[in-house]
């Protein structure tokens, strides 16, 4: 199945370049990148463009002018942009494990949307993030986590891998189930039924 993967970006460069290694490590290749920008500066657009140049995923980034707030405008544009039937919805400071855009197409069900959760990093273990501890995937460990600085605690739990291991834990989380921008997953006719995303929403 074709899945389009689309990240919201603000002039946040040096995150998105770091979000953008991460997919070039996906397991799951069948599916392209939309860029959906709000509005930022030419540093932004360098770094998709080198990101083009230096990798063979197909990448479309869909910009408007900075006019203040209006991701959902974006979101809605990046939508409509797509060829895919199936939407990945994450934000451009969220480095995908490499099994990200696998995990959400194993976990398709007609007429469902997914929502996963994130590791909220320090600062420090942000800024030490490396293009090879991401393409590695050592980042996405505990033990790489407490050399930086994070302790995961409890939180270890959302890097398990082994598939009965994470469906035990998905099925006791206290987690209610809403659809959370930074990693969320639904078809592409959904959104198109509901009108997409509701424009008079500001930030926050």
């Amino acid at each position: 199945m074709r899945v389009s993967v689309i990240v919201s970006t603000y002039n946040q460069p040096v995150w998105l370049e770091k979000v953008l290694w991460g997919y070039a490590a996906q397991s799951y290749r069948d599916f392209d990148l939309v860029i959906a920008d709000d509005g930022s500066g030419p540093e932004t657009a360098a770094v998709i463009e080198r990101f083009k140049a230096e990798n063979v995923l197909d990448v479309t980034h869909v910009w408007h002018a900075d006019r203040g707030f209006r991701k959902c405008e974006i979101l809605n544009r990046a939508v409509l942009s797509t060829q895919s039937e199936y939407l990945i919805f994450t934000d451009g400071d969220c480095v995908p494990r490499n099994d990200f855009v696998a995990t959400h197409a194993e976990l398709v069900e007609p007429g469902r949307f997914l929502s996963g959760g994130a590791l909220r990093l320090s600062g420090e273990a942000s800024d030490r993030l490396t293009r090879d501890d991401i393409i590695s995937g050592r980042f996405a460990t505990a033990s790489w986590l407490r050399r930086h600085g994070y302790c995961p605690g409890t939180r270890r739990l959302r890097l398990f891998r082994a598939p009965r291991l994470t469906a035990a834990v998905d099925a006791l989380t206290t987690t209610p189930a809403h659809f959370d921008g930074g990693n969320a997953s639904v078809w592409k006719a959904a959104v198109l039924q509901v009108n997409g995303f509701d424009t008079e929403m500001g930030y926050g």
